[in-house]
């Protein structure tokens, strides 16, 4: 066995990496809009005791499947409604993609390439960020990792039985996608293994699928909540397949339409510090795989997944940073092999272009962060964000330049674990240093403000906005006010949870013998002119909140 890493040394990296991966969940606050609506609607899950239609300010919910909101509140019910246990879910499939990239690339390309893979995963900007916000990306990301990795190991076995198990594994993986964010955890590996078997002339792969096993496996896992919340809710079927799926890729009905070269700076980044190395392992995978058409190889199958993952959502007219995520185990898997086997010389060069990089964005990263800023108040927050970023560029830079100094004395392992330790901690200081600018990103000094004044069953309207993350720091939901977004579904199934103009809400605030409102700023002459009764207990640079006097 190559010796690496020794097995205490193995122990330490991993404890290491548990403490800085896990030890910053409870810090931040709840920022809008993912982390509001993804930790809300679990915990509308528990308070109602209804876990097969999920509900948004108690409005029916059906952008996406339940297994994240399942697993989150469970996490509620174990340990109580907090910021960390909503993000646990994330942190930990993105910690478990980390534990499966280093064990199957242990299996398929040898030890020591595995543990580079994992290190290279870890280390990665975009994938360390995205770990830690409560988004769905991550989960779903793990289980298409999980199933694209169990069907190149079951692809790679020549006893059946085993084969069998491993592809069971595999469509089991894909129907928790499924679940995780609805049929891209299906479409998008299908799609990219179809494009593999043209490209390679390798249809033997379709022979070795399992169809009987792997489809028993696949619905018994997928079908259920399906079957539930289409009995319960007739209506999902049109909404969740036609409208979030065909009409969310074809269109711009989300309004996240942005140009075909969107994601470019997007991988670029994110994938730092190993940036140059990935282009250099992606060409290089394409070049070493050419003469093995019409046989399987991982390698080239891990290729093809990874450009298709990119090229599909450049295509879309749906973009989010966070939907290249699904790339990043693959290409890791590509580059710890290259790591194991290319000198350290050429390590230490497609690494070293990262220091001046650094060094630039050490030196411009205070100006350009307070520049951001249009009044004082983020003037303030942003000057306090920017000594967070400080601080996090000068740990990259100093682990760059260990891990520089590393591979310049032959210590490929070494260099490697110091730069994506270097590298994750750095990502975790900037990402707990965005704090400082919660305020206008979290409704929890708004919630503050209005939790005395709040009484059981008084009235909360929200007039023409929705701060996502206030029905979580209350426990409870808002009557929305001429405002419709993600939930004019929801609406308009049950239009009489909502009010539909300020003429409606000021008749309403008549009627109440008591009642609460948070409103934009600008919101607030129009309905004084109105005659409005109004006692203002909060306000900041954003919104008011009022009080019937």
């Amino acid at each position: 066995m190559n010796p690496t890493f020794s097995r205490r040394t193995l122990w330490i990296l991993f404890l290491a990496a548990l403490v800085i991966w896990f030890g910053n969940l409870e810090y931040r606050k709840l920022i809008k809009p993912d982390e509001g609506r993804y930790a809300e609607i679990p915990r509308e899950m528990v308070a109602s005791g209804d876990w097969v239609t999920p509900h948004l300010n108690d409005f029916k919910y059906f952008e996406k499947p339940p297994l994240q909101y399942w697993a989150t509140a469970v996490a509620y019910e174990a340990f109580g409604e907090h910021p960390w246990t909503s993000r646990l879910w994330t942190a930990l499939t993105g910690f478990a993609g980390i534990l499966l990239t280093a064990f199957v690339g242990m299996r398929l390309f040898g030890r020591e390439a595995g543990l580079y893979a994992a290190l290279v995963l870890g280390g990665s900007t975009l994938y360390v960020l995205m770990g830690h916000v409560n988004t769905l990306d991550m989960g779903v990301t793990f289980f298409i990792s999980l199933g694209l990795f169990s069907l190149l190991l079951a692809q790679n076995e020549q006893a059946v039985a085993a084969r069998r198990r491993w592809m069971v594994v595999a469509w089991a993986a894909m129907a928790l996608a499924v679940l995780s964010k609805g049929l891209m955890g299906l479409i998008l590996p299908g799609a990219a293994l179809f494009l593999y078997s043209l490209l390679n002339r390798d249809v033997g792969v379709w022979l070795r699928m399992h169809w009987a096993s792997g489809l028993l496996a696949f619905f018994l896992v997928a079908a259920p909540w399906f079957v539930l919340v289409m009995r319960a809710n007739p209506e999902f079927f049109e909404f969740f397949f036609i409208h979030e799926h065909f009409q969310r890729f074809l269109t711009k009905v989300h309004d996240r339409y942005q140009p075909w070269h969107y994601f470019v700076p997007i991988l670029l980044f994110g994938m730092l510090p190993w940036t140059l190395l990935m282009l250099d392992a992606v060409l290089r995978t394409w070049r070493d795989t050419a003469g093995q058409a019409r046989c399987f190889s991982p390698e080239r199958l891990l290729l093809v997944w990874a450009v298709f993952v990119y090229l599909f959502f450049s295509l879309s007219s749906s973009k989010l940073p966070s939907y290249l995520l699904p790339m990043f185990p693959a290409l890791a898997l590509l580059m710890g092999k290259q790591m194991a086997r290319m000198p350290v010389r050429r390590l230490f060069w497609l690494i070293a272009p990262v220091l001046p990089l650094l060094l630039v964005l050490l030196l411009a990263l205070a100006p350009l962060v307070e520049q951001q800023a249009e009044n004082p108040v983020q003037y303030e927050m942003y000057a306090a964000y920017a000594e967070w970023l400080t601080v996090a560029a000068v740990i990259w830079l100093l682990g760059t330049a260990g891990a520089l100094i590393a591979f310049h004395r032959s210590h490929r392992a070494a260099g490697i674990a110091a730069l994506a330790l270097a590298s994750m901690l750095a990502a975790q200081v900037g990402l707990t240093g965005y704090n400082t600018i919660a305020r206008e990103r979290s409704g929890y000094l708004v919630a503050e403000a209005i939790q005395p004044q709040l009484k059981p069953g008084m009235p909360l309207y929200s007039v023409r906005t929705y701060e996502q993350t206030l029905p979580f720091y209350l426990k409870r939901t808002l009557t929305l006010v001429d405002y419709k977004d993600e939930m004019a579904f929801g609406i308009g199934q049950e239009p009489q949870k909502w009010l539909p103009d300020v003429d409606a809400f000021a008749q309403r605030w008549v009627e109440d013998s008591e009642a609460l409102a948070i409103m934009p700023l600008s919101t607030l002459p129009e309905l004084q002119k109105k005659g409005v009764a109004m006692t203002e207990i909060f306000r900041d640079h954003q919104i008011v909140v009022v009080k019937k006097p």
